[in-house]
């Protein structure tokens, strides 16, 4: 493929070749008319001698021998490793006595499928879920996050602080009058749609059937709100998700479960948790439980508006949704 810059595309090429051959212009005169080098017009006048139009494309540029390509036997012995035991090409490399980047450059020629691609255990492709359509399919999931004590946690005060506080909370009911009361937990729902990773999620004080159907009905509301019908929702396969209460709150939403002990096929709304305790939670030493709350909702907003996602090319969750301001309506 020729270059940006090339002086002669495929239909210069001919001209200049049809000048040289058949109106018998002299190479120096073609290459100042052409503006090239005479070597240049020599050699596609010589090819459409030999070949006609059809020389003047281009050719590769693979060499014909490469005498020191990786021998078979080598290749069949990463390929082996790589499926035998899903190492990269630094650890291949550093087995077979191999620079990293020629084990992958036998990979790559191979097609053999990277990594991330694969579940570790079985060695299979993971099926990702595509989407076409905002609504199409909606992750839900909980986590459960411990509440801060007051005055700040392990990670303000120190780890000596924080197993004190620990102690505490295995402690009888007597023993908590001198140290610090239970804290308890925080259960964070979260509701994501799979195509534009708009996220609504609340914090709440449990995890049972009639806070995740409540929980449910608002998110719903919600997405409504923005333009969205939910069509699918795909859960765990935990008890509050298995009640009769959270299917009569989906009504005619189909309702998908996940294979038991594959959190990866729910990987969207389990990202978002990781995302959310990288930026909101652990992202600076709150003092109080009360002010790691206050900032939710405002890490929550700048996440759905304004946050750059990879899988979105950069964009907010918000670009993907139609008119989600309502402007123009």
């Amino acid at each position: 493929m020729s270059h940006r810059n090339a002086p002669l595309s495929e239909t210069g090429r001919l001209r200049l070749a049809r000048c040289v051959v058949e109106d018998g212009w002299s190479l120096r005169r073609a290459a100042e008319r052409f503006q090239v080098a005479v070597t240049t017009a020599a050699r596609w006048a010589s090819r459409y001698r030999e070949l006609g139009p059809a020389g003047m494309v281009d050719r590769s540029s693979r060499p014909h021998h490469s005498p020191n390509q990786t021998p078979t036997r080598t290749e069949r012995r990463i390929i082996k490793i790589r499926v035998l035991r899903r190492w990269g090409p630094a650890r291949i490399g550093y087995q077979l006595g191999i620079h990293p980047s020629t084990v992958h450059r036998v990979l790559s020629r191979y097609g053999v499928a990277k990594l991330r691609w694969l579940d570790r255990p079985t060695g299979r492709v993971i099926r990702r879920i595509q989407t076409t359509g905002c609504g199409e399919l909606v992750h839900i999931d909980v986590k459960k996050l411990g509440k801060i004590p007051a005055g700040g946690g392990w990670r303000m005060l120190g780890r000596a602080v924080g197993r004190a506080n620990r102690q505490a909370d295995k402690s009888s009911a007597v023993m908590t009058q001198y140290r610090n009361p239970r804290r308890g937990y925080h259960f964070l729902h979260t509701a994501i749609d799979a195509h534009s990773r708009l996220a609504y999620s609340e914090l709440l004080s449990d995890e049972r059937k009639e806070t995740a159907a409540a929980f449910w009905r608002r998110a719903d509301a919600w997405f409504t709100e923005c333009g969205i019908t939910v069509r699918k929702v795909l859960t765990d396969n935990g008890s509050c998700y298995r009640s009769h209460a959270f299917r009569d709150a989906l009504g005619d939403i189909e309702h998908r479960r996940t294979r038991p002990y594959r959190p990866q096929t729910n990987g969207k709304v389990e990202r978002f948790h990781r995302t959310l305790a990288d930026e909101w939670a652990y992202a600076r030493l709150y003092t109080s439980d009360a002010q790691r709350c206050e900032q939710f909702p405002i890490w929550l907003h700048a996440y759905n508006h304004h946050r750059g996602h990879t899988a979105l090319g950069g964009q907010p969750p918000a670009s993907r949704v139609p008119n989600l301001s309502g402007q123009y309506t």
